[in-house]
């Protein structure tokens, strides 16, 4: 990131739409905040979900991959790993108070791509590294774990590919394995039933797509494989807190 100098840290802003980059690492931690738009980010630990008035914590030589599949406003911070204490381990997605959100926002003053540091904005990136720090024990569930066991892998695949209709016997049919084996599979590798796994990615998916002005709330409960508005909204207050049309006017507003 750092193209035309070594800053010691810096932010990079990124306005865009349909984009998926390679699976890369940087030698500098990141947190990025999303304005507008949902971003996805992967690892070989979990897969994520960036939501508006949200930050993701990609920490230093964590190899990852990010996706974009509607238009995003976001602004990262990129620090030196010594900026940030606690700042190692694995991604997470996090809330921020308002003064860490405003906090990255005026950062845009200081590119990372500057030629070099200055002690103006070293003091305050080390201000900010030290909020961020305590800002990560603040960490909100919104990933759904990865696999590298092929029939998990592949399970999980076909599951996101068809949350709408997807059922345990669909598949089962196209991984190739009893409903029986699916079931001790994904107990043994992610210590959580498939039931499980399919209700938080409907619940994420449903997110990503109340980000967005457009699909009715019902609608949305429909896409994502719910029977009912109502069955919908008590899934989604009980994993997020709020309601789906309170979540809706808080990230659109």
């Amino acid at each position: 990131m750092r193209t035309g100098g070594r800053p010691r840290a810096g932010t990079f802003t990124y306005q865009g739409d349909e984009l998926v980059t390679t699976w890369h690492s940087h030698d500098l931690h990141q947190i990025e905040y999303a304005l507008q738009g949902v971003v996805e980010v992967e690892t070989d630990a979990a897969h994520y979900l960036l939501p508006p008035q949200q930050a993701a914590w990609i920490p230093a030589g964590l190899l990852h991959q990010t996706t974009i599949a509607t238009t995003v406003l976001t602004v990262s911070v990129f620090f030196e790993p010594t900026m940030v204490p606690e700042g190692g381990g694995r991604a997470r997605i996090v809330g921020v108070a308002p003064v860490v959100r405003e906090m990255i926002i005026y950062g845009q003053r200081w590119p990372i791509e500057r030629v070099e540091s200055d002690a103006r904005a070293d003091a305050f990136f080390h201000v900010l590294g030290n909020l961020v720090s305590d800002a990560l024990e603040d960490e909100v569930p919104l990933s759904l774990p990865a696999s590298v066991e092929p029939v998990v892998a592949a399970a999980m695949a076909y599951t996101n590919d068809h949350l709408g209709s997807v059922s345990a016997a669909s598949v089962s049919r196209a991984v190739g394995v009893s409903e029986r084996t699916l079931r001790r599979l994904f107990r043994a590798e992610l210590d959580m039933s498939w039931r499980t796994y399919v209700l938080q990615a409907r619940l994420l998916r449903s997110m990503a797509l109340l980000a967005e002005p457009g699909p009715s709330v019902l609608r949305v409960a429909t896409d994502v494989g719910f029977d009912s508005a109502s069955a919908f909204s008590r899934a989604f207050l009980r994993y997020a807190g709020e309601t789906p049309s309170a979540y809706r006017r808080r990230v659109c507003r």
